[in-house]
């Protein structure tokens, strides 16, 4: 049953008593008739449902049109609201939200979401907020790991919240989302210009925040976007904004090697950047002197800080037997030359465990990891599924751990009472797990009285790879060692490290090319190592060995990464 409706023109004059005139104004109304363009407004009525009590509802009056067109046009659209309804139950249902929205907002509810509501049989009483609803999505996330957990409410806390929270989830836009990384940027440049200066009451702003850089925009982006997935998934919204909004490429920086070029011009950006550091030190103890600041950085904090040619870097086979060299003794020795040999990750090597290893067989099963987020860690598995699998282990790196295990029997000898069994490998002088961080550390710390060009904890895990390509196994064993979700992550990120590979491909290819004039068209050659040129220090295809150091381990110990034959191509 269609609405009644109607529209007219009313004002604001009164009579001689005092009484409002309303319709009966005279003056709304020129010569012959004609409605004043001048005096008076215009408004419209009309008549809503009942209760859901039944009980009779006051009509709808909405006032104040400049035009009678303009009153139709509403009147119209609020027919259009109540049109919507399938039965006699949401038509109650859309009356009310009328009335409601009316009260609150003053103006209409909008037809296109009232429709979709009722086409998803959604509450037309009840809208959300995109704060809100972050909050509800993240609390039905109980599966998640901690630190993705913990990933996802630093997003929202920080950057979504704070930027759409208010805003109703049904009426978020894309524009909305650009907001959220336009202020990014915004904070990017007064955290570096606040960096850059020497004034205290800048510096104090921004203390605490780091630069948000592309990858890290991808990531708030995700949440987002995973969160908008859920509620599509739910009929409350029908498109996914998220995925709307055009983001520089968050693509992982590309790993570089240590080349004797590249620590050259590292060995002065090193000398600058702790001149610099040490410019600003002194400038601040001029600017706060109770605060007693130092007038010299840290050796090692310059040695980390100082600017490099990629954020992953990747030491040759020479540098890092450099590095277990000065490592030998310490009491994590074995930890580094796991990770540097087989690839592990930082996390998983803390979170590894006696009864993962079979010394015996040479293999250990990767099953669990150790995150650290702040001071916390937490226990779980692998980072992903392809992350949980038996790994097979090389001779030295069973001889290490073998020798690992002795050393860490002596210490529970003499932590005595204080020694909680923990079944770990690699522990605390008490048997507790080791933090993540406290490896990095000490890591970093050994790396530079090494004399090393910095690198990452983790770049060990990408040196290993690059080990076993240079070594001449293809990209599946790779992956299938590091437990690569993917081989395409395998190729992307291992086949453009080391000089020797790329050099390789040149060769082979050039030799087919020179050798193709030697046989005639009609009688191809037969395979012969001829046309393959050996990467150095490792065997030709026919059993014969180049000269080298560690020639005699180039089977046993292929997967031994810096302690094999490999070490002679890449010094």
């Amino acid at each position: 049953m269609a609405a009644k409706g109607s529209t007219f023109k009313t004002c604001g004059c009164r009579d001689q008593d005092g009484k409002l005139l309303g319709k009966k104004c005279p003056k709304l109304r020129r010569g012959k008739g004609r409605w004043s363009s001048t005096h008076g407004s215009w408004s419209y009525q009309l008549e809503l449902p009942p209760t859901a009590a039944g009980a009779r509802r006051s009509p709808l009056r909405r006032g104040g049109f400049a035009t009678q067109d303009a009153a139709d046009a509403e009147l119209n659209r609020a027919k259009e609201l109540l049109a919507i309804a399938t039965d006699d139950t949401a038509r109650v249902q859309i009356a009310d939200l009328i009335v409601t929205t009316v009260r609150a907002t003053k103006a209409l509810p909008d037809p296109n979401e009232v429709r979709r509501k009722v086409r998803t049989g959604q509450d037309l009483g009840r809208s959300i907020t995109v704060g809100e609803y972050l909050e509800t999505w993240l609390a039905g996330r109980r599966n998640l790991r901690e630190g993705t957990r913990r990933s996802y409410a630093s997003h929202i806390e920080l950057y979504l919240k704070p930027h759409l929270g208010h805003i109703l989830l049904e009426r978020l836009r894309v524009t909305d989302v650009d907001r959220i990384f336009d202020a990014i940027d915004e904070l990017n440049e007064q955290i570096t210009t606040a960096r850059e200066s020497g004034d205290t009451r800048l510096r104090a702003k921004v203390k605490g925040r780091r630069v948000v850089g592309p990858a890290s925009k991808q990531r708030i982006r995700a949440t987002l976007r995973s969160a908008l997935n859920k509620a599509i998934k739910q009929r409350l919204i029908e498109i996914n904004v998220a995925s709307l909004v055009e983001l520089p490429s968050g693509k992982a920086p590309k790993a570089l090697v240590w080349t004797d070029e590249r620590i050259a011009e590292w060995e002065q950006a090193f000398a600058v950047h702790t001149e610099t550091m040490n410019a600003r030190r002194r400038r601040q103890a001029r600017l706060e002197p109770h605060k007693r600041i130092g007038d010299r950085i840290n050796r090692l904090d310059a040695y980390i800080g100082a600017p490099r040619p990629s954020k992953v870097m990747v030491w040759t086979p020479a540098l890092t037997k450099q590095f277990l060299q000065r490592a030998r003794g310490h009491r994590l020795y074995a930890q580094f030359h796991l990770i540097a040999c087989r690839g592990l990750r930082r996390g998983e090597s803390c979170g590894l465990r006696w009864s993962d290893l079979d010394l015996r067989g040479g293999t250990a099963a990767i099953r669990w990891q150790i995150t650290q987020i702040g001071p916390d860690t937490f226990q779980g598995k692998p980072k992903s599924d392809a992350g949980e699998a038996t790994i097979s282990l090389d001779s030295t790196t069973i001889k290490e751990l073998r020798a690992h295990k002795t050393r860490q029997n002596t210490e529970r000898l003499a932590a005595g009472d204080a020694w909680t069994e923990t079944g770990f490998v690699f522990t605390t002088p008490t048997g507790q797990p080791v933090d993540p961080n406290d490896v990095t550390d000490q890591f970093e710390r050994l790396s530079m009285e090494a004399g090393l060009p910095p690198i990452r904890l983790h770049d060990l895990r990408h040196g290993a790879a690059t080990f076993l390509l240079a070594a001449g196994y293809d990209m599946k064993v790779v992956q299938e060692t590091l437990r690569l979700s993917s081989i395409a992550i395998a190729s992307d990120i291992y086949t453009s490290v080391l000089p020797q590979l790329g050099r390789q491909a040149a060769e082979d290819a050039a030799a087919l090319i020179h050798n193709a004039d030697q046989h005639p068209a009609s009688h191809p050659p037969e395979p012969s190592s001829a046309t393959i040129t050996p990467l150095p220090g490792h065997a030709q295809p026919n059993g014969d060995a180049n000269p080298s150091p560690d020639a005699g381990q180039s089977e046993t110990h292929n997967a031994d990464g810096p302690d094999s034959g490999t070490e002679a191509q890449a010094s």
